[in-house]
């Protein structure tokens, strides 16, 4: 049985939720996707993640027509 990863990285964390990079660093930069910062790494729990998604908090901004 694999383990499941506790933190995932910036860019892990943008992959799972499909958001580029950039954007991923700057939600992280307003506190919207939050971190635990180990030394110089930036980590996003994984629960945090979660409850981020369960409140539907992070979501790309959708382009105005």
């Amino acid at each position: 049985m694999a383990e499941e990863k506790l933190t995932y990285t910036v860019e892990e964390c943008a992959r799972l939720l499909g958001i580029g990079r950039q954007l991923a660093y700057s939600k992280v930069k307003t506190g919207e996707i939050p971190v635990v910062k180990i030394g110089r790494r930036l980590l996003v729990p994984r629960k945090a993640l979660d409850k981020l998604l369960e409140q539907g908090q992070v979501a790309p901004k959708q382009p105005q027509a």
